[in-house]
């Protein structure tokens, strides 16, 4: 594996960990009600603790590669003045400081016993996402341009980790409907998603359009550049997510009721938006990596 690709396969797993702990913990924390709450964000540990070790191992793992992506390849990965220049003179490096404290912060969260642990670890993820702006295509900009981007890019990361981050969750919320006990506590957590996922979809799409004004000044039409090819098809797969999505709130809820079909489907239209949103994160760990117009 060439460092170039080790750092891809570090930001997609960086990004997905993160994403999906700002926004399972976010929503778990924000919009369901308690007692769910808590039963769900047990059931979560497993996947909590994966991904918790994911982005953890995954921040350990960028400093060197990016040593040997600036350096002479893998032999200079572990170079100590390399390491030093990287970490001292470069936006690289500043990045890479914020996501290991970051990253420190959300693993001392996970192994100590905090009963508001849902809220820290929304918090520390949310730390985790805002780091991203301090490198990539806004980074490269200098004065009001590079700080309006770098919001920009945390307003986007933010609401898509929002969105996406609680499809998990969500989808353990949904077989609760059947149960007696929580359907009530079931049905007002699928309320507030519906509400809130409104705003965070159109936050994803405003600030993703500002992104495409703000680094290739338009739309990507230029097809001979691999990252507007690769930023096409990003699109695309958000608008298919985002279809999928309407016609989960406003096709079959209404349904969910009167028909187990309808359940099931609603089911295995958000298992689908987890899998495109899956496939959005790898688009974004590749095509971040490449330049966005012609040299």
């Amino acid at each position: 594996m060439t460092p170039d690709t080790a750092n891809i396969a570090c930001r997609f797993a960086f990004d997905a960990a993160s994403l999906f702990l700002w926004g399972s913990a976010a929503y778990l924390w924000l919009l369901v009600p308690e007692g769910l709450g808590a039963s769900l964000w047990a059931r979560l540990a497993p996947w909590r603790i994966a991904a918790v070790a994911l982005a953890v191992t995954a921040t350990l793992a960028l400093l060197p590669v990016r040593c040997a992506m600036l350096g002479n390849g893998w032999a200079d990965g572990l170079d100590r003045a390399i390491m030093a220049a990287v970490l001292t003179g470069t936006s690289i490096g500043a990045a890479w400081a914020w996501q290991a404290l970051s990253a420190a912060l959300l693993l001392a969260v996970t192994l100590l016993p905090l009963r508001q642990e849902p809220a820290a670890t929304a918090i520390a993820g949310a730390l985790m996402l805002c780091g991203l702006a301090l490198t990539g295509h806004a980074a490269m900009n200098d004065g009001w341009l590079r700080l309006l981007q770098g919001g920009n890019d945390v307003l986007h990361v933010l609401a898509g980790g929002a969105w996406v981050g609680a499809l998990v969750p969500v989808a353990l919320v949904l077989p609760r409907l059947g149960d007696a006990a929580v359907a009530g506590e079931a049905r007002t957590a699928l309320i507030r998603f519906s509400a809130a996922g409104h705003i965070a979809v159109a936050l994803v799409i405003l600030s993703g359009a500002a992104n495409g004004l703000l680094i290739i000044g338009g739309l990507p039409l230029d097809w001979s550049v691999a990252y507007q090819r690769l930023l096409c098809l990003k699109m695309a797969l958000a608008l298919l997510m985002v279809l999928i999505a309407l016609s989960n709130r406003y096709g079959l809820v209404a349904r969910i009721g009167r028909s187990r079909r309808a359940a099931s489907a609603l089911l295995a239209g958000t298992v689908a938006e987890i899998v495109l949103a899956l496939g959005i994160v790898a688009l974004v760990a590749w095509f971040g990596t490449l330049e966005p117009v012609p040299g």
